[in-house]
């Protein structure tokens, strides 16, 4: 945008400390959404069928469109920004890197690329204590596939329906929703298995004990007749993240890691999504007890300010490659401007206590208000989650647990959805929605007003979804 914020700029913000702030003028927004429309190719949209929103500004949990509007986001964009949008101490560390040394080869070593992995290998449970970095979520799994195939031998992966891991070749093949869909074939030495869901289960299960058991004697049934010797890995992402944030009932996870140690497979956690912070652990594994031996990251180690990625590694998967080259790098890999925003998302966290924060305010605030709104709306089904992350699944008959919309709903079959964010949008919340559920995932660093401020629009808008109620 080369238009410059003027003083006589109408339309402004006020951030945290009372300044108010001009944003750029109607003109300067018409330029941006028709340069958009030209030139922008937009992911997983129908281009001609989108418009998307240009925004001007954004600070804390809140941003600003050009007409000054505000939308606090309760979607975290991709459930990526952490710690908000120009959090001061990230944008500093980037702007004293760049300063500094603003890239350099990943076959050198850096001072930040080290700290940074230092600092993820002394947060990361076990033996897990060597980085390998990449450029996002997507190529995370995919290099952690490619590990756990050199170490084994193997080929075959299994992974969830209900999953997403990633949009190149083999992670949209992991990948276990609709996206996958139209990419096939992809890599085809990758099953599927059902995961544990409660409230759907696939195994009749009538408490969570029961799920967790039937779930695990399911995946290894099916770890028998794909042949045991011929799988590499099981990767699960901790908590199921857009898919349904689907917390796995107690013991499964460790039953995963057992069937893992009983066949000889790697265990890929994914914690691309629920990594750092999000449910109030540095990684999710930690709160069910349970060690993998490959843990994928990216979104929430730097807040997505510079794209940054990586592979946490176990001493036995990293030994392999002692003296046998690993085939594969990216020229990116560990950014110095990435690794400077990591290193400052530790000293935030650790300052600001983030992790009790997002603890507290999961389980004081929000777990209890979306008890009274699930009282309070026969559209709702379910919620669950944990720390800032949580799903309010939405369906049209409670008995028989119908959703409010169809599985994988387009155009009128998602009114309803629809609807329900329009209304969001219009009191001045920018939702997570995705098939019938709604997802809460605000920035770690929301205020407790904030919070319950998104609550309560979310429990507005749900009057609409009610009115879909069979």
């Amino acid at each position: 945008m080369t238009d410059t914020i003027t003083a006589e700029t109408e339309a402004v913000y006020t951030d945290r400390f009372g300044t108010v702030h001009p944003l750029p003028d109607a003109a300067a927004e018409a330029q941006v959404r028709a340069e958009d429309r030209a030139h922008v190719f937009h992911s997983w949209s129908a281009q001609a069928l989108i418009d998307p929103l240009p925004i001007a500004a954004g600070e804390g949990s809140t941003f600003w469109d050009y007409q000054g509007n505000a939308y606090l986001d309760f979607s975290s964009q991709l459930v990526n920004l952490n710690l908000g949008h120009q959090h001061p101490d990230l944008v500093a560390a980037i702007q004293q890197q760049a300063g500094r040394l603003a890239t350099i080869q990943p076959s050198m070593a850096s001072d930040v690329r080290s700290e940074l992995a230092r600092r993820i290998a002394e947060v990361a449970p076990g033996d897990l204590d060597k980085v390998f970095f990449t450029n996002g979520g997507a190529d995370a799994n995919e290099y952690a596939v490619r590990m756990a195939r050199a170490v084994t031998g193997r080929r075959k992966v299994l992974s969830m329906y209900r999953s997403y891991h990633g949009g190149t070749a083999t992670a949209i093949s992991l990948t276990g929703d609709p996206r996958r869909w139209a990419n096939e074939p992809s890599d085809g030495s990758v099953a599927h298995f059902m995961g544990p869901y409660a409230y759907r289960s696939s195994f009749h299960s009538e408490t969570p004990e029961q799920e967790a058991e039937r779930a695990l004697a399911h995946l290894e049934q099916l770890i028998v007749l794909e042949g045991a010797n011929t799988i590499a890995a099981i990767i699960i992402e901790t908590i199921v993240g857009t898919n349904g944030v689907l917390v796995p009932p107690p013991g499964y996870l460790q039953g995963v890691r057992a069937l893992c140690d009983k066949y000889g497979i790697v265990y890929i956690a994914d914690e691309v999504m629920v990594g750092f912070g999000r449910i109030g652990e540095w990684f999710a594994v930690n709160a069910f007890d349970v060690v993998p031996d490959l843990i994928t990251f990216a979104k929430g180690v730097n807040s997505g300010y510079v794209p940054l990625g990586g592979v946490v590694i176990s001493q036995r998967i990293a030994s392999h490659f002692d003296t046998v080259s690993f085939q594969g790098g990216l020229t990116y890999s560990g950014h110095p401007l990435a690794c400077a925003a990591g290193v400052a998302t530790f000293e935030v966290f650790e300052r600001d206590g983030i992790l009790e924060r997002v603890r507290d305010l999961g389980e004081r605030v929000v777990e209890p208000r979306l008890r009274e709104i699930t009282a309070k709306h026969p559209s709702v089904g379910e919620i669950r989650g944990a720390g800032l992350f949580w799903a309010i699944e939405l369906v049209r008959d409670p008995a028989s647990h119908e959703p409010l919309v169809p599985f994988n709903a387009g155009g009128a079959d998602a009114a309803p959805m629809a609807a329900v964010a329009a209304a969001c949008k219009q009191a001045g919340l920018w939702p997570f929605i995705h098939f019938n559920r709604m997802h809460v995932a605000p920035p770690l660093v929301i205020t407790e007003e904030e919070l319950v401020r998104g609550l309560d629009i979310i429990d507005e808008a749900l009057t609409i979804a009610d009115g879909y109620v069979v």
